[in-house]
């Protein structure tokens, strides 16, 4: 969660949701995105905007509870995900769903900015905030600060990498703007530069 001084609050991924049978599959222990904001004083319509990383369920699955807001994606990664997931689209693609489609690189909100970052899918994206250095919220570009530290040695978990090649490219994008911290979704680590 961004609290943003002129845009206010933006979401970055609404976190684990899908069909039942994929919590159980995957184990998932799930909290609920309305329970999430309340516990920082926040409710679900006090977000005025979605930044999705990318469209796997654990990322967009609670998409559905802000059906008032826009959600920024990259438009490869939304073509590739109703080929690709549409199992999942009633999490994400749900009737009155507002794309604000991106092609690259964009600058959302004052001090906000999503880079691309291809390679965990080919519509990856990762967020940029500007403050006293740059924060970035990875997505899944890495899992982890060992993954992300050294991408031409690192050991990758299965689904990590559709496409190799572009991970890397991304990964060494992001090391080359010399970001402050880096923060994981799959890691509580966070990496001080």
């Amino acid at each position: 969660m961004l609290a943003h001084p002129k845009a206010g609050a933006i979401l970055v991924d609404s976190g684990v949701g899908g069909p039942d049978k994929v919590l159980t599959d995957w184990r998932v222990v799930n909290v609920s995105v309305a329970d999430a904001l309340d516990a920082i004083g926040l409710a679900p319509g006090d977000v005025k905007l979605v930044i999705n990383s990318h469209l796997h369920f654990d990322h967009c699955g609670q998409n559905a509870v802000f059906k008032h807001a826009p959600f920024y994606v990259q438009r490869t990664e939304l073509e590739r995900a109703r080929v690709q997931a549409q199992w999942l689209t009633d999490w994400f693609d749900f009737a009155g769903a507002r794309f604000e489609l991106l092609d690259g690189d964009a600058e959302i909100a004052e001090g906000v900015r999503v880079v691309a970052t291809p390679g965990h899918t080919s519509g990856h994206q990762s967020i940029l905030v500007q403050g006293d250095g740059e924060e970035v919220l990875i997505g899944d570009a890495a899992y982890t600060p060992v993954i992300y530290h050294d991408p031409d040695q690192a050991e990758l978990p299965d689904g990590q990498a559709s496409d190799r090649e572009a991970w890397k490219a991304s990964l060494k994008k992001l090391h080359a703007g010399h970001p402050a911290h880096v923060h994981f979704c799959h890691s509580t680590r966070v990496v001080h530069a």
